[in-house]
């Protein structure tokens, strides 16, 4: 299970997706594991991401893979496996980069700091075309992240692929265990994916993946647990805790689906929400707190104070709505899972802070009564999800909207004056894409105030006003993101609108940052 799932969490999923014949993702701490699980997946087989910690009581998986990781198998607490252990499963077995180096020791090799540390784009020249590297060309790009490198082989060890230098970037020990030195799992690896998949060819009865056997696996968990209980869920109108709620309806639960309104939404969402659950005949309950919000929040410019407060407050005014629940049910994904780290056994730095539990969701915790039915599962894949529950697609398709809301596009101090200005400058700038035809084609978009008074000209006086930024990405799930090379007859028409018709702007910028360094929101 991943590593930072929460044990109420473990005990529904206990059934689900048995731990026969899955492919064992094992956690060195990479920042990348979780596409490893992600590409599997791609490719029709279910994958699972276990700690290091948990090793090797992961079921009997039929292939395992070792992740990538931030230390040096030099180190003296270097993160270790047990090998016989790992021999024993009797199944493929396929190291990346620290995956790959500990291996190499296991066998008898040796590791060593690398007088030429790679990060970046490399060339990978398979030495022949032929078992992991079937149908994979003669030279391709790869993705290096190390600066360990190995030294020497052990007796047997074959080296099946060179980087540029001629340094074996990859190995194979014996029939069942290769090595690779480079992330196949990130899109800079542009063949990464044959790879992979000529890896699990090694495999056989590997557990296929398919998100309607998969559906019914929840629904069916959902109804062991839940039975005639009372469920309660929080709904956004996102696309996450959208899915659960209709997911709890399609499995017959008692549930209960409450929409707190922070004041923090874009234009006319709240009506947006209420229509929508309309729609897809599932009931909501509707809390207006927004003027209980925006008095927390008054004066307070410090973004992790802001998070801080709209999480807190948020707790409270769900819970003092929903009163003695006898379950709970969270929309929470994968990466939410990982970035969260709130496992200890997790490797990830803690990312998110308005994700962190309070003490009542602890409790429930505890006592088995909190489920996260979608925890397993990628952005893409709840939508897939909820294309089999039916949902429509235009809500399906909606954009990511932080939990904070948007209080994270406005730097500084949050006021309805500056809260307007977003809304209808990002009310104008969605409308554009969507009147262009792009708004499917970006993962996020939004308008974010820049809180400085730049100079203008507006009738025949100078004028001093806020500055707005426009920013749209592509992403596959949040963790990189590149800005969208938007036509610029969209972004002129945009940008004329906003300065013509939005009070308190006088300059319209666009965004071009990627993820990292930026992050994709603001704050």
């Amino acid at each position: 299970m991943p590593a930072a799932a929460s044990p109420a969490f473990l005990t529904f999923q206990s059934h689900l997706m048995h731990d026969s014949n899955h492919v064992a993702v094992i956690d060195f701490g990479s920042q990348y594991t979780q596409l490893i699980v992600r590409r599997v997946r791609e490719l029709g087989f279910f994958a699972k991401l276990h700690a290091i910690e948990d090793f090797p009581d992961i079921g009997k998986p039929g292939a395992i893979i070792l992740s990538g990781g931030p230390r040096s198998t030099s180190e003296p607490d270097a993160p270790d496996l047990d090998f016989e252990a790992l021999k024993a499963f009797n199944v493929p077995v396929l190291g990346v980069c620290y995956g790959m180096q500990l291996l190499n020791i296991k066998f008898g090799g040796t590791v060593e700091a690398s007088d030429r540390r790679e990060y970046g784009p490399a060339n990978l020249f398979p030495t022949e075309c032929k078992g992991l590297y079937e149908g994979v060309s003669a030279s391709s790009q790869v993705w290096m992240s190390h600066s360990d490198t190995v030294k020497v082989l052990p007796e047997g060890a074959g080296v099946i692929a060179r980087n540029q230098h001629g340094t074996p970037v990859s190995l194979q020990w014996n029939e069942r265990f290769f090595g690779i030195q480079f992330h196949p799992e990130v899109t800079h690896s542009h063949e990464g994916l044959r790879i992979l998949h000529n890896f699990l060819l090694h495999a056989s009865n590997l557990l296929p993946f398919r998100i309607d056997d998969f559906k019914r696996e929840i629904i069916d968990g959902i109804r062991e647990k839940v039975g005639n209980k009372q469920i309660v869920c929080g709904v956004s109108g996102g696309v996450d805790s959208t899915v659960l709620a209709v997911l709890l309806h399609e499995a017959g639960a008692n549930v209960r689906a409450i929409f707190v309104d922070h004041g923090l939404m874009r234009k006319d969402e709240g009506e947006e929400v209420r229509s929508n659950f309309h729609r897809m005949g599932v009931p909501i309950e509707t809390i207006d707190a927004s003027e209980r919000f925006l008095t927390a929040l008054d004066g307070v410019d410090d973004p992790e104070k802001k998070r801080v407060i709209i999480g807190n407050l948020f707790i409270d005014v769900f819970w003092d709505a929903v009163g003695d629940a006898e379950m709970l049910a969270q929309g929470t994904l994968y990466p939410d899972v990982i970035e969260s780290a709130s496992n200890a056994k997790s490797k990830a730095s803690k990312i998110k802070t308005h994700h962190n539990r309070v003490d009542r969701i602890l409790e429930l915790q505890a006592q088995g009564k909190v489920l996260e039915p979608l925890a397993e599962l990628f952005k893409d894949e709840v939508r897939a999800l909820g294309t089999s529950l039916g949902i429509p697609h235009d809500i399906l398709q909606r954009h990511p909207f932080p939990g904070p809301g948007l209080a994270v596009r406005c730097p500084g101090v949050v006021t309805e004056d500056r809260l307007r200005i977003i809304r209808e400058c990002d009310a104008i700038f969605i409308g554009k894409l969507k009147e262009h035809g792009w708004y499917d084609r970006v993962w996020q978009a939004y308008a974010g105030l820049i809180p400085v008074k730049t100079v203008g000209v507006k009738g025949d006086e100078r004028s001093y006003e806020w500055a707005i930024s426009l920013r749209a990405v592509v992403s596959e799930d949040a963790m990189t993101a590149d800005w969208v090379d938007l036509p610029y007859q969209l972004l002129r028409e945009t940008s004329h609108r906003i300065l013509n018709e939005v009070k308190g702007i006088n300059r319209v910028l666009y965004d071009v940052s990627t993820k990292p360094p930026a992050s994709i929101e603001w704050e």
